[in-house]
């Protein structure tokens, strides 16, 4: 299985031990970084593992940063990414096999290295269960995300990213 992963650069360290254990169990993994501690803008790395995921590029994806909510808030803004923010194996059960969200988000500052590799391993390892509810389900939270308001480019970081080189931001 393919799975693409990304994270901040307060938990680098954390995001590759989880490479590297998914690479262990057979895995292919798509790092989209970042790859080291430089003070780094989560949402473009977010934004570029939920679109692999969604262009079919990686089969699941999994995002870290220090709590996992920043992160998961961007990674979301995706079209067609579901992404659940979990602490536990049970939520990223559930995640799977109710919602069947195609990444999970966790916040490698305050969940553990094993439990980590817990919750990673249980979403990929379980299946989506297919009812009539879980499908109303999912049809809701999709149409969320098709609001007139919402407006999305391939290029919306490139100013930004641009800037970041420049070194314009200054923290």
């Amino acid at each position: 299985m393919k799975i693409a992963i990304g994270c901040d650069h307060i938990v680098t360290d954390v995001k590759m031990r989880i490479s590297e254990h998914l690479k262990d169990l057979g895995h292919e993994v798509i790092d989209f970084g970042t790859y080291d501690k430089h003070r780094t803008h989560y949402p473009i790395f977010g934004k570029l593992t939920a679109e692999s995921v969604v262009k079919q590029e990686a089969d699941l994806g999994v995002v870290l940063c220090g709590t996992g909510v920043g992160i998961s808030v961007s990674a979301n803004k995706t079209p067609g990414a579901r992404v659940a923010l979990v602490r536990d194996t049970t939520s990223a059960r559930i995640a799977k096999q109710q919602y069947n969200c195609n990444l999970i988000a966790v916040g490698g500052a305050v969940t553990g290295i094993d439990l980590i590799k817990n919750i990673v391993e249980t979403f990929i390892n379980t299946a989506y269960t297919q009812t009539d509810e879980n499908e109303a389900l999912i049809r809701q939270i999709d149409h969320v995300l098709e609001s007139e308001d919402v407006h999305y480019t391939d290029d919306m970081f490139d100013l930004y990213l641009e800037k970041w080189n420049e070194g314009a931001y200054q923290d």
